[in-house]
This record gives C-alpha cells, sequence and structure tokens, in this order.
C-alpha cells in the first residue's frame, strides 16, 4: 500500500490530537485528587438549631448552623484535614445551655462523618 504525503499529514494530525487528549485529561485528573472535601452530615433530631463547632485542642472552629428536625451538610476547613485527623465536634443549643460534645473521631481527607443528635 502507497501512502501519499497528504495521507501522511493527515496521520500526523490525528495522531497530535489524540497526543494532546491524552495528556489533557490527565492533568485535570491530577488537580482533583489532592483536594478531596472532608464532610460532616449532622442529623439534627431536636426541636432546637444548633451552632456546630469542630474541637481541635481547646481550639473551636464554628462550622456553622444545624437547623432543627434536619440534616445539614458542612465542609470541614482544609487547614483542619491533614493526612489522618482526630476531631470532636461541640453542638451548642441556641437557646439552651446544654451542649453535646461527639468523641474524638479519626477521619482522613474525602470521608464524610455522621454526627446525630438525639432528641433531649
Amino acid at each position: 500500500m502507497r501512502t501519499t504525503r497528504s495521507t501522511q499529514a493527515l496521520l500526523a494530525v490525528l495522531l497530535l490530537a489524540l497526543a494532546t487528549a491524552a495528556c489533557g485529561s490527565g492533568k485535570r485528573q491530577g488537580i482533583r485528587s489532592p483536594e478531596l472535601a472532608t464532610i460532616l452530615r449532622v442529623e439534627n433530631q431536636t426541636t432546637l438549631d444548633m451552632t456546630i463547632y469542630a474541637m481541635r485542642s481547646d481550639q473551636r472552629i464554628r462550622l456553622g448552623t444545624a437547623y432543627a428536625l434536619g440534616s445539614t451538610t458542612f465542609q470541614i476547613p482544609r487547614h483542619l484535614v491533614f493526612g489522618v485527623g482526630r476531631l470532636r465536634f461541640l453542638a451548642d443549643p441556641i437557646g439552651s445551655d446544654r451542649t453535646e460534645l461527639s468523641e474524638e473521631i479519626a477521619f482522613a481527607p474525602g470521608d464524610e462523618i455522621i454526627m446525630t443528635i438525639p432528641p433531649m
């Protein structure tokens, strides 16, 4: 089989396009993987809204409000997530002085932590 210069040029362009597409998709995947979000899902079964904090040593970091009788999702700040981390979570009810403190929880980047606050 005899190839002409135009056929060779077309093959070269197709190979270049395939090589470029393969390189581009690998780069996009590499950007996403190290930045996995770690999620805290709070299932609040009480009739009070709760302010949720992440606790690291003596430091309280406010994550937001978990509304009464609902499920709320928070993204744990990246500066608290490195390797296998350990945090406690504090639920401070709005309009009451009875706080709930979780046990220390181990997690890794990309995990979803579920915290259930039972009815009082």
